[in-house]
């Protein structure tokens, strides 16, 4: 979950400036009336397929949903150590966009932060395109469908993202990865319990 009250509002005050109506961006999204309205009201996690594709609706970069501000940058950028936009996705799971900046995005980087306390229960989700997943500290389980692999540093998983997948801390440390989402141009909200 954006866990970030600000990106929900953020999220309502586009739609509404577009003149439209709960169940209409819901429709447009092909997700559950009930479910988009507790993205915008904060109640519920906003999985990045769905932040992507409320995006696209809207006509607004992701970053715009996620800071409020537009990307600038087209030709360069640079994201320093420790900076970039953080979002806690749910509780355990947060992450740090690293290409916020730069305008126009065909792929999204993200360093994600996993909390072995919080992140014991997986939510596996799927969204299009594809993925790359870095391990940079820590032992990492990923499922992707009926497949599953135990990571640690520097191992690496590849997989294609249309997939019900996720990623979880294994043990009692805290664990952290590098993703790298090619999410093409096609956005459907799909969540696997």
């Amino acid at each position: 979950m954006t866990r970030d009250i600000s990106v929900a509002e953020r999220i309502r005050d586009i739609r509404e400036s577009c003149e439209m109506t709960a169940e209409e961006a819901a429709e447009r999204i092909h997700a559950d009336a009930d479910l988009y309205k507790r993205f915008e009201s904060g109640e519920e996690d906003i999985p990045i397929s769905a932040l992507y594709e409320i995006a696209g609706l809207f006509g607004v970069d992701l970053t715009d949903l996620l800071t409020g501000v537009s990307p600038r940058l087209e030709t360069f950028s640079v994201v320093r150590k420790n900076e970039g936009h953080e979002i806690e996705r749910c509780p355990g799971y947060s992450f740090r966009s690293m290409a916020y900046n730069f305008k126009n995005r065909k792929i999204e980087p993200l360093i994600v932060d996993l909390d072995p306390v919080e992140n014991k229960k997986m939510k596996l989700i799927s969204h299009p395109g594809q993925e790359f997943n870095l391990i940079l500290e820590g032992k990492v389980r990923v499922i992707v469908g009926e497949n599953s692999a135990d990571l640690e540093e520097g191992d690496t998983a590849y997989f294609d993202a249309t997939i019900p997948h996720g990623q979880a801390v294994i043990g009692d440390e805290k664990a952290k990865f590098l993703t790298v989402i090619f999410h093409g141009t096609d956005y459907t909200i799909k969540e696997d319990e």
